[in-house]
């Protein structure tokens, strides 16, 4: 799952906002307060939509040394989401205000996608959607910040196992809060036509995702230590049963949206496959190891015609799903090899192999949201 980065989901692009153009400030200091919010997100358009002008050295100076782009762009979004936390909260208790409402309206909040298959680039330039509620604001916001989560933590993979898996985890607790805090709030104000990155059973499967990675990595941690071979079966097969549940959700989806990406949906098959994959491998050196070698290529088998079966998609995924199956393959030939000479074991039917246990030892790391409380006031 890990040796094939799925990076989409942080390439989201996003339309100038200058929030002092639009609200008018009743005083100097809500005024001072709208052209800090305006400058704080200014740092992230200019990053994400990569038009910063900022040298390397001046980036890293400001981030206190960071030289990855995704962790600079965390510090820069933990700047800015307690304002627009606050900004939101001081909104809404004027909320009835058509004034308000008007507002909102001219500050045209634009956001393309990362995960819907009609973001591709036309004549006229990226797709972008524009929905005039600041939760969307928010949530593209907050989406945006587990992607980097996340990528942070396929940066840290060569380095600090454990500190990569605790990444997942946050990922997969703010995709979590934003499924199941914010979303629900902000669909009254969806049109027909969004982005999936606003609905929450996206977000909830991206929330999987990012829990599957977390168990892929502690499972690579095991697999250092030297752990069973019954352990690592049922740690990937942890995996599986994450990514299986996100299946269960994603078909759903497509069943209502025809627009989700192909990319995205072909990831979590191939994910799901190499750990169901492995699994049956270190399944397989376990049943033999305790004497039911024909039980054990019985489920090589079966594992192999899967893979088979999912050869498809993306070509690097592809190479990467033919190699386990050339593993798995060899280790199949070897194994009925030594049945055939030796062992003289039963080879059960694939109806018949025992079906594969998995123990999920992950969980999300929640989202608590941080809000720098400041009053606001408006000419109304």
């Amino acid at each position: 799952m890990l040796q094939q980065h799925f990076s989409d989901p942080l390439k989201l692009k996003t339309k100038k906002i200058i929030f002092e153009d639009v609200f008018i400030a009743h005083d100097s200091g809500t005024l001072e307060q709208l052209k800090e919010l305006s400058s704080k997100r200014r740092m992230i358009e200019e990053s994400i939509n990569e038009r910063s002008s900022i040298t390397m050295a001046v980036a890293r100076e400001m981030s206190g040394g960071s030289t990855l782009q995704c962790e600079q762009d965390l510090q820069k979004l933990e700047k800015y989401l307690p304002l627009l936390e606050n900004f939101i909260h001081q909104v809404n208790m004027v909320s009835d205000s058509s004034r308000m409402l008007q507002w909102t309206s001219e500050l045209r909040i634009s956001w393309s996608s990362a995960l819907t298959s009609s973001s591709f680039f036309s004549f006229l330039g990226q797709k972008f959607f524009q929905i005039d509620s600041l939760l969307f604001e928010l949530s593209m916001m907050l989406f945006l910040n587990g992607a980097l989560l996340r990528e942070w933590a396929f940066e840290l993979l060569s380095k600090d196992l454990v500190q990569s898996a605790t990444l997942f985890r946050r990922a997969a607790g703010v995709y979590h809060y934003l499924a199941n805090e914010v979303l629900p709030s902000l669909q009254p104000a969806l049109p027909p036509e969004r982005p999936p990155e606003v609905t929450s059973s996206v977000c909830s499967i991206v929330s999987l995702i990012c829990l599957a990675e977390a168990q892929a990595v502690i499972t690579m941690k095991s697999e250092e230590k030297g752990n069973t071979q019954s352990l690592l079966a049922k740690l990937h097969y942890g995996v599986v049963q994450l990514l299986d549940e996100a299946t269960v959700i994603l078909h759903s989806v497509t069943e209502d949206r025809k627009d989700i990406s192909a990319r995205f949906v072909e990831f979590i098959s191939f994910s799901k496959v190499i750990h169901e994959l492995r699994s049956n491998v270190y399944r397989a050196e376990s049943l033999k190891a305790d004497g039911q070698i024909g039980v054990a290529i019985g489920a090589l088998r079966k594992a192999l015609l899967t893979a088979q079966i999912n050869l498809q998609g993306n070509e690097s995924w592809r190479l990467v799903l033919n190699q386990e199956a050339d593993k798995l393959t060899r280790m199949l030939e070897k194994y009925e090899h030594e049945n055939d000479f030796v062992w003289h074991d039963k080879i059960p039917a694939q109806y018949e192999s025992p079906i594969s246990e998995g123990t999920r030892i992950v969980k999300f790391i929640p989202y608590h949201p941080q809000r720098w409380e400041r009053a606001l006031s408006f000419i109304m």
